[in-house]
């Protein structure tokens, strides 16, 4: 099985989500990663999904998503053919022994200290699965109190658009 990240476009509505999340249940289809956000177009939300699935299958799904109505398209993005990234919260317990390496080891990956209290500090990080993995291993001696990670956003690569004007009118 290999991981594949599908960029789904469907109209601004409540049960969308549902509907196309249970389709992938039904199948059997574990959900890696989902996230869900607007689009430059007030009605039409864009949902970016990671799922460990074989070619063919994912095939048979990516046609039954194209048969919802809700569904505007559905496109598989390369992970060479487009930016992928993921946010991390990770609250580290810190001391004033430790408090300047967690800091450092922060700013090496292009992380952001976004709360400081007496014994712990609050990362922000953002980049692909790989990123975060090796920061979370770094920080993980200092002690991880708490952590919170986004689902993958991913966007094509270059000047062409998913959400032309090709779309149908939600």
């Amino acid at each position: 099985m290999s991981k594949h990240t599908l960029s789904v476009l469907v109209e601004n509505k409540p049960g969308v989500l549902t509907r196309i999340a249970g389709l992938f249940s039904r199948r059997g289809f574990n959900i890696d990663s989902l996230a869900v956000g607007p689009t430059e177009h007030p009605d039409v939300s864009r949902m970016t999904v990671v799922v460990d699935v074989e070619e063919l299958p994912l095939e048979q799904v990516t046609k039954q998503l194209n048969k919802l109505v809700e569904v505007l398209k559905v496109v598989e993005l390369a992970g060479t053919a487009s930016v992928q990234r993921e946010i991390l919260l990770v609250k580290v317990s810190a001391d004033l022994q430790t408090r300047s390496h967690i800091i450092e080891t922060a700013h090496l990956f292009r992380a952001k200290i976004v709360d400081v209290a007496a014994e712990a500090v609050t990362i922000e990080a953002t980049g692909n699965s790989d990123k975060l993995e090796a920061l979370l291993r770094i920080l993980e001696p200092f002690g991880i109190k708490e952590l919170v990670q986004s689902g993958m956003v991913a966007i094509g690569r270059g000047a062409r658009s998913i959400t032309d004007r090709s779309l149908r009118s939600a």
